[in-house]
C-alpha cells in the first residue's frame, strides 16, 4: 500500500488531507493499472465518486504552490483572453483570464508544471505566466465556449443568398459590428439558444438569449453600436436598412462549425430604436424519438396506438412554444413511410424527414395551409401533417380528410387536451363531425430538465406537498428526496440544461363523445376523462419531479 501511495504523489497528498481513504486509494490505483487508456489517478477517484474535481483541483494547487479559481465565480478578463488564440487554448488545456498585481498573466491550466508549456505560453502571449488551476470539468467547458464563440463563419455553400459574415473591406466603422455579430451567432448556437433579442434601451444595449424557454441576458454592448449592430444584422437577413420606422422580417443562413443554421429575423421599431429578434434553427439537429420526447410509458402505449390507425384526426395542443411540431415530426418518424405516401404542410419547414414530402406554405403565392391541403388531398396521400390549424377552412378540410380515410395530424393552440374539442366548436365544427373524425387529444408543455452536473437533493416531508393537488404521494409514505436547481458553468448557471415534455393525453372514447355531442362543456369533459383514468398536464408534472428531471418550481412554472 505504501508503495502504491508513494508511486502517486497527488493520492498521497489526498490520502494525507483526509480526503480519501487509503483502500480507496488502492482501489483506484488497480483500475489505473488495468486500464487501456491510462486515466489519471483524479480522474479515477472522481469517477468512483471518492472525491470532487473541486478536491482534486485544490489539492494540486496546494501540492504546487499554485492559486487555486473556480472559473463559475471568476469574471474572466477579455483582454487577457485575446493574447491566446482559440487553437492555442485547445491545444495546450490552457485559458488566460486575467493579470495579477505584477502584470504577469494569470493562465488556468491543466499542468502548471509542466515547464515547456508555461515557456511557449510565455512565447505565444508575451506576458511573463502565473499559473492558476482549475476544476478540470470547469477548465474544459471554459475553453470549449472560448473556441466555439471565436470560430469563424463560412459561407453554406447550400444557398446563394447567403450574406458573408466576415468584412472584405477595410472599414474601420463597420469591422466591431461584423466582430459583435459574429460573437453573438457563435455564443447563441454554442449555449443552444432558440432566440435571440437585440433590445435598445435609452442608456443602454441589451442582448438576451431564450435557453430552455426562458430569457437571460447575457452581454450589454456599448449603446453606441446599436445602429451598426442592427444595419448589419438586416444587410446579413436581406432586409432594407434604410427603412426603421415599419417591422421587417428576413433570412439568413450561416454555417459554423460544419453546422448549417437558419435565421429567421424580425425587427419592430421602439421608443429607442429597432430592436431584433432572431429566431435560430439548426439543420444538424437530429429529430428524437417519442421515447425521448419524455412522454410516460403509460401515455406512450395509447398514443402510438391511435397513431397507428389507418384514418382520423390526431392534434397534439399547447402553447407557442411548447414543443407541438417537435412531437409530430416524432409521430411521423415512428410510422411507416415506406409504404405510405406522407405529405406535409408547415411553416415553416422545420427539420427535413426522409420519405416525406414536405410543403412550405407562401401566402404571397396564394399557398396557404388550407389551399395546401387541397392540393395534398389531390395527390393519393395516406398521412397527412398541416402545422396548424389556424381557421376555420383549414379545420374543415382537415375533419373531412380524416373522415375520408386519411389519417391527420395537426397543431391547435389550447390551454389542454378537454379544451380541444370546444375550440373545434368555436371553429363551427360540427360536433358529430368532431366524434366521427377525431381519434385523440395530446396535451403538452416543456419543462426545463435540472442540469446533471449541479443539481441538489433535498428530503421533502408528506406535509410540504399534500396540498398541492396531483402530488403522487404513497400510502405512508413521509419523506422523499426531491431536486433544486444551483447552477454551473456547464448550465450557464440557470440550474436547468435542455427540456422534457409534460403531456395530457385523451382519447375520443364513448364516454367523451356522447358528452361532445351533448355539447357539454370543457371542465365537464376534463372531470369525465380523470374519471377514465387520464393523467392531467400537472399530474404528469408531479411525477417528473419526483422522479428527478425537474424542479417543483419548474413544473407550477409552466402547468397552471
Amino acid at each position: 500500500m505504501q508503495q502504491g501511495v508513494a508511486k502517486n504523489y497527488l493520492g498521497a497528498w489526498l490520502v494525507k488531507e483526509n480526503i480519501i481513504k487509503p483502500e480507496q486509494l488502492q482501489e483506484a490505483l488497480q483500475i489505473q493499472s488495468t486500464s487501456k487508456d491510462k486515466k489519471l489517478i483524479g480522474k479515477i477517484l472522481v469517477q468512483l465518486n471518492y472525491c470532487t474535481e473541486n478536491d482534486v483541483a485544490r489539492i494540486m494547487a496546494k501540492r504546487d504552490r499554485v492559486p487555486f479559481i473556480s472559473l463559475e465565480n471568476y469574471n474572466s478578463d477579455m483582454n487577457a483572453l485575446a493574447t491566446l488564440a482559440p487553437e492555442a487554448a485547445k491545444r495546450y488545456n490552457a485559458l488566460p483570464i486575467g493579470f495579477d498585481n505584477d502584470g504577469r498573466l494569470l493562465v488556468a491550466m491543466k499542468e502548471p508544471r509542466n515547464i515547456m508549456v508555461l515557456d511557449d505560453l510565455r512565447v505565444l502571449t508575451g506576458y511573463e505566466i502565473q499559473p492558476v488551476i482549475a476544476p478540470d470539468g470547469e477548465l474544459e467547458v471554459a475553453i470549449e465556449q472560448y473556441f466555439r464563440n471565436s470560430s469563424n463563419f463560412d459561407e453554406n455553400e447550400e444557398t446563394d443568398t447567403m450574406p458573408e459574415l466576415e468584412t472584405t473591406g477595410d472599414d474601420g466603422a463597420e469591422r466591431p459590428a461584423v466582430q459583435l455579430v459574429n460573437m453573438i451567432l457563435a455564443q447563441a448556437v454554442s449555449a443552444k439558444a432558440s432566440d435571440i433579442h437585440i433590445e435598445p434601451y435609452e442608456k443602454y444595449l441589451r442582448v438576451r438569449f431564450r435557453l430552455d424557454g426562458v430569457l437571460h441576458d447575457m452581454m450589454q454592448p456599448p449603446k453606441r453600436m446599436h445602429l451598426s449592430l442592427v444595419s448589419r444584422i438586416k444587410v446579413m437577413a436581406g432586409m432594407d436598412i434604410a427603412n426603421r420606422q415599419t417591422p421587417q422580417d428576413g433570412r439568413m443562413t450561416f454555417r459554423l462549425d460544419g453546422r448549417v443554421i437558419d435565421v429567421r429575423a424580425a425587427s419592430l421599431p421602439g421608443s429607442y430604436g429597432e430592436r431584433l429578434t432572431l429566431r435560430l434553427l439548426d439543420r444538424s439537429n437530429e429529430i428524437i424519438t417519442l421515447e425521448e420526447l419524455g412522454i410516460a410509458p403509460d401515455i406512450l402505449k395509447r398514443y402510438r396506438k391511435a397513431i397507428q390507425l389507418p384514418y382520423g384526426f390526431v392534434l397534439v395542443t399547447g402553447p407557442t412554444g411548447s414543443g407541438k411540431s417537435t412531437t409530430l415530426y416524432a409521430s411521423l418518424l415512428d410510422l411507416d413511410r415506406d409504404q405510405r405516401n406522407v405529405i406535409t404542410v408547415e411553416d415553416p419547414v422545420e427539420y427535413r424527414l426522409d420519405r416525406v414530402n414536405q410543403i412550405q406554405i407562401n401566402p404571397k403565392a396564394g399557398l396557404t395551409f388550407a389551399t395546401g391541403l387541397r392540393s395534398i388531398l389531390r395527390n393519393d396521400p395516406d398521412i397527412i401533417m398541416v402545422g396548424e390549424v389556424r381557421d376555420k377552412e383549414t379545420a374543415r378540410i382537415a375533419v373531412e380528410s380524416a373522415m375520408t380515410g386519411h389519417m391527420v395530424f395537426s397543431t391547435l393552440h389550447t390551454n389542454d387536451a378537454a379544451g380541444t374539442i370546444s375550440r373545434l366548436g368555436e371553429m363551427e365544427i360540427e360536433p358529430f363531425l368532431t366524434t366521427s373524425s377525431l381519434v385523440c387529444v395530446l396535451a403538452q408543455r416543456l419543462a426545463r430538465l435540472l442540469c446533471p452536473h449541479c443539481k441538489e437533493a433535498y428530503t421533502a416531508t408528506r406535509a410540504q406537498v399534500v396540498n398541492i393537488p396531483g402530488f403522487p404521494l404513497e400510502r405512508g409514505e413521509e419523506t422523499f428526496n426531491l431536486y433544486r436547481p444551483v447552477g454551473c458553468m456547464r448550465c450557464s448557471n440557470t440550474g436547468y440544461r435542455g427540456r422534457i415534455g409534460i403531456f395530457e393525453f385523451l382519447p375520443m372514447t364513448s364516454e367523451i363523445q356522447r358528452l361532445t355531442i351533448a355539447n357539454r362543456s370543457a371542465a365537464e369533459i376534463k372531470q369525465a376523462a380523470i374519471a377514465e383514468g387520464m393523467i392531467t398536464l400537472r399530474q404528469d408534472g408531479l411525477r417528473k419531479v419526483k422522479e428527478g428531471f425537474t424542479s417543483l418550481e419548474e413544473v407550477l412554472r409552466v402547468v397552471l
